[in-house]
């Protein structure tokens, strides 16, 4: 099956020079959540902007379900929704119509059962009738998930979604994503959140300066870079690693409390059985020992920082 999404060596030149795209392709399966990761500046709001037809590139080519976005622009916005990062509402409309208002301009027929239905599982039914300059930040920015969801986007764009809301409603919107996965719709998430993409994502993503770094299962990724830490407290502290011990690359922590040892968990050998024998052999006595997996977010800084 063709990919729902597909971009083809996306280029993004501006007047000032700066390129914000460089050569950025990449496929999107139906039904997928895909999470795009990438510091201020990477280049994503860039891409989505061009993908949802705001914004021209350069060069390269965009495709939504087969549809060309610059040539097919009617086409594709019928099937894209987007909740954009900005708050941009009419502040003198009511929830309700701005609901409703953005169905239609979608050549959508009216469906006030659909718009109720979205508007309780955004808990904004009890708004309906409010003006959304009374509402709070965290309320708009569900208005604007609304929006999006009133015309029944096949793939929908989240752009930031859950910047400056709290945790309760960041969950909300979670659960929200995935209510829409199970009914076919593919979700493209930006975030700085890295722990909602760990949460939600099937596949991550990562840009930087333009350029996709890596697209990896979440799974896999995790796998693949993800490293474990063993650290073993100690009965009596340690002013220095062992002479005899330096082969492991230890570190000394908590004050010389603890020796903390990083493995690679796809490595034929951890080299943590010789460790402990070898520590065995220096007389050392063990209080406690425990590991930790490395996170997405460590994974992603040491993606982005090796290419600062």
């Amino acid at each position: 099956m063709a990919p729902i999404v597909r971009i083809e060596n996306l280029t993004k030149h501006y007047a000032t020079g700066f390129q914000a795209l460089k050569g950025v392709s990449l496929d999107i399966e139906e039904g997928e959540i895909l999470a795009l990761l990438g510091p201020n500046g990477a280049g994503k709001t860039t891409m989505i902007s061009i993908v949802c037809g705001i914004v021209t590139p350069s060069g390269g080519r965009v495709t939504v379900a087969g549809h060309d976005v610059v040539k097919d622009f009617r086409r594709t916005r019928e099937i894209i929704g987007l909740v954009p990062q900005e708050l941009t509402l009419d502040a003198f409309e009511t929830v309700s119509n701005t609901v409703a208002f953005s169905r239609g301009l979608h050549g959508k027929k009216p469906d006030p059962a659909l718009i109720e239905q979205i508007l309780r599982e955004l808990s904004l039914w009890d708004k309906k009738d409010t003006m959304l300059r009374h509402l709070s930040g965290g309320m708009r920015r569900r208005v604007l998930i609304a929006k999006a969801l009133s015309y029944e986007p096949k793939v929908l764009f989240l752009d930031e979604p859950t910047a400056g809301v709290d945790v309760t409603l960041r969950k909300e919107m979670w659960q929200l994503v995935e209510r829409l996965r199970a009914t076919g719709v593919t979700i493209i998430l930006t975030t700085h959140y890295i722990e909602e993409a760990e949460e939600i994502a099937d596949r991550i993503g990562v840009i930087n300066k333009g350029e996709i770094l890596l697209v990896e299962d979440k799974a896999a990724l995790m796998k693949k870079l993800g490293r474990k830490q063993l650290t073993v407290e100690l009965a009596e502290p340690l002013s220095a690693v062992p002479e005899a011990l330096s082969g492991f690359r230890l570190q000394l922590g908590n004050g010389g409390q603890s020796l903390v040892y990083d493995y690679d968990t796809a490595g034929e050998r951890t080299g943590i059985t010789g460790l402990l024998a070898a520590m065995a052999e220096q007389g050392l006595r063990l209080k406690d020992v425990s590991t930790e997996q490395s996170s997405l977010e460590d994974i992603f800084v040491e993606l982005v920082g090796a290419e600062k």
